[in-house]
């Protein structure tokens, strides 16, 4: 029976410390960390995921502002907006909430945001540096999932790692992550043949599909590390990619859904928000 990965837990002790960092920050510069996020129109799951980081800011003790901005916003209009927020000294970081309306690019978007100030991590120049080793400021995501191997004590070195996700948000960033820690990482996707190829030999398994029971017991080698970043809403509630009651039998330890990646994400913004404030501090 697998080790079930209490997410919340980690959030907490993460929010803990960075709570009392805040209030070095309070004590040393007498004002707090500064956040914007630029939302373009309104769609109800992302405004829940932005109410919790904001609860989550207003308990560690960091300020988060909204940038609201018209659904039929143009490209240029939201570059305008996130220049001004790059001059504005008085702001330390900057996200873009996703998704977007279709007719807008996140890579040029991203592209706007001075790297000093992308809470994200997903700024060309921060996405180059994670790649080369140098992990400035890491993609939120992919930090999460590190976060709790780490809280779990996983030693990297010569393990095996399937990442199912090659997205330039999750997959290949997480990627070079656990290349940087000398891991041997498979890459599969929805054009992968056989994922049971890839999935039986890993250590470690990070699935990010968004497909329901992706992953079941037959997926995985007895004792595997099994995270699951996929959120999906179905009829019954809120669910991952993995069959947890069967790969729970089979897995060493698997993060539940929700509950597990998920508070953990969240948690790791605030950690970037804190180090986007001090890049901002260092610079200017």
């Amino acid at each position: 029976m697998a080790k079930v990965i209490d997410g919340r837990w980690i959030a907490k002790e993460i929010r803990e410390e960075i709570a009392k960092e805040v209030e070095e920050i309070k004590n040393k510069h007498h004002f707090v960390p500064n956040i914007a996020t630029i939302r373009v129109g309104k769609k109800p799951e992302s405004d829940l995921y932005l109410r919790l980081r904001d609860k989550a800011c207003e308990e560690v003790g960091i300020f988060s502002c909204h940038v609201d901005l018209s659904v039929t916003a143009t490209e240029n209009k939201v570059i305008d907006a996130i220049e001004h927020l790059n001059k504005d000294d008085d702001v330390h970081g900057i996200l873009i909430q996703m998704p977007l309306p279709k007719k807008l690019s996140f890579d040029k978007l991203i592209s706007a945001v001075h790297p000093k100030k992308d809470v994200e991590g997903l700024h060309p120049e921060n996405l180059g540096k994670t790649l080369l080793g140098e992990e400035r400021i890491v993609p939120i995501t992919p930090l999460s999932v590190l976060t709790i191997l780490d809280y779990e004590k996983t030693k990297y070195e010569g393990k095996d790692v399937l990442i199912i996700n090659h997205s330039n948000i999750v997959g290949k960033p997480l990627t070079a992550l656990f290349l940087n820690r000398n891991c041997s990482v498979s890459v599969c996707h929805v054009f992968t043949k056989d994922l049971k190829t890839y999935s039986k030999n890993a250590d470690i398994i990070v699935t990010a599909a968004g497909v329901p029971n992706l992953i079941t017991k037959d997926h995985v080698k007895r004792g595997a590390f099994v995270l699951d970043v996929g959120i999906v809403k179905t009829k019954t509630g809120i669910c991952g990619d993995v069959d947890f009651d069967s790969v729970k039998d089979v897995a060493g330890k698997i993060t539940p859904v929700p509950g597990g990646v998920g508070p953990v994400t969240v948690a790791c913004s605030l950690k970037n928000m804190l180090k986007t404030f001090n890049f901002c501090n260092k610079w200017n």
